[in-house]
């Protein structure tokens, strides 16, 4: 049984207070918000109320702007196919060599399937974007950027805003992979040229199975999901009005909790991050330490495979994971830290540790005793040449 839970970047547990939002409406008030009636009313009037709710979060400026979908892949797949339908004179996408592979796939689908160029933008070796590359990219040719706002496997963080400037004045549409960031840092997109964000309720204490599309008013859009007129005709489907409910607690939780995330929970990455380093040794933190979400940290340790920490963490009572949770049973090194060029010591062993607000500093010691030992054990499998004499693994941010 997991004793203590640091891999939150792949989901989170459900607030008490978003079950508890959640439940009247798969209970009494069950009825369906397009119904006439009564019960349908009150149905409109909860998903309303949650399409407020997330408008705040993100800082949209009218609730029209959200476009409620199943979650984040859902909302991203509606975003880049929408810009390729409606643009079919433009027949390039523009992208980072660390998005998630609900960007990444889909890209490579529409590259081989449909011939759309992709324009994948590399990273240095703090997984910040090259931005001499990106403005290269652009063009009347490209129909969309999609670019994350946040990265989910080491948490650094791109400046969006900036990027998102650059290609409006390119004349190109742009799109930003929020999963990672929304609920995490602060979000005002009114004052941004962001024409879409996406975002999912399970990586912010809300369930699996919801989330939303941020499509800027005046901006064109092609529904991926046709039927109903439901959501204005963008998303057709009868409402999931209980997930769409505890989306909007969620996100108004969120909202709340933004300077507890920014202080109290990056403080317990920190110290759980320099101490990892003090006593193992032989490992460094991936990414940008100056330009993260306060939740995140990833550490390469040298000379283990990142799957074997995993599964023994895991047996002592501690999940942490390898990076994207969609990448399970992958045992190839993440794409991620390829593309950073991790050394080939360490490429294999990076771990990422992500927190929320419900872990505690007990929790944070418990791991300080915890990890120490478990990579102690695999190294000491290792035959003599790779164990305590070998060299160190320098930070390729430092080296």
């Amino acid at each position: 049984m997991t004793a203590i839970y640091f891999d939150n970047n792949a989901t989170t547990p459900v607030d008490p207070r978003v079950v508890e939002a959640m439940m009247p409406l798969l209970t009494g008030e069950f009825g369906n918000p397009s119904s006439m009636h009564g019960l349908g009313a009150h149905a409109q009037s909860a998903v309303n109320r949650a399409r407020a709710q997330v408008q705040r979060l993100v800082g949209a400026a009218e609730p029209g702007e959200i476009v409620f979908t199943s979650g984040g892949t859902e909302s991203i797949s509606a975003a880049i196919l929408s810009a390729i339908e409606l643009s079919p004179e433009r027949r390039e996408i523009v992208t980072s060599a660390v998005e998630h592979p609900a960007v990444l796939s889909l890209c490579d689908w529409l590259e081989k399937r449909r011939g759309i160029r992709i324009h994948v933008v590399p990273v240095d070796a703090r997984g910040r974007l090259d931005m001499a590359a990106y403005e290269a990219a652009l063009s009347d040719r490209v129909a969309l950027v999609s670019i994350m706002w946040a990265n989910n496997e080491t948490g650094v963080i791109f400046p969006v805003a900036e990027l998102a400037q650059k290609a409006k004045t390119a004349g190109v549409l742009f799109h930003t992979d929020a999963v990672q960031a929304a609920g995490k840092m602060p979000i005002d997109l009114k004052s941004t040229p962001i024409d879409m964000l996406s975002l999912s309720g399970h990586k912010l204490h809300g369930p699996k199975g919801i989330g939303a599309l941020y499509v800027r008013k005046g901006v064109r859009f092609e529904p991926l999901i046709r039927g109903g007129r439901q959501e204005r005709g963008r998303r057709a489907g009868t409402e999931n009005t209980p997930g769409i409910a505890a989306l909007g607690k969620a996100a108004e939780l969120a909202l709340a909790h933004l300077d507890d995330e920014s202080t109290r929970v990056r403080a317990m990455r920190d110290r759980l991050e320099q101490g990892l380093i003090e006593r193992i040794g032989r490992c460094f933190v991936v990414g940008d330490r100056d330009s993260r979400i306060a939740n995140t940290t990833n550490i390469a340790f040298e000379d283990v495979a990142g799957e074997d920490v995993v599964l023994l963490l895991d047996k002592a009572g501690l999940a942490v994971s390898l990076g994207s949770a969609c990448a399970a049973g992958s045992f190839e090194p993440s794409h991620v830290l390829m593309a950073m060029k991790v050394p080939e010591a360490a490429v294999r062993g990076g771990v990422r540790f992500s927190l929320s607000r419900g872990n505690t500093e007990a929790e944070v010691d418990a791991a300080l005793e915890i990890v120490p030992g478990i990579i102690d054990k695999l190294r000491r499998m290792l035959p003599p040449a790779t164990q305590e004499g070998a060299p160190r693994a320098l930070d390729p941010a430092h080296a």
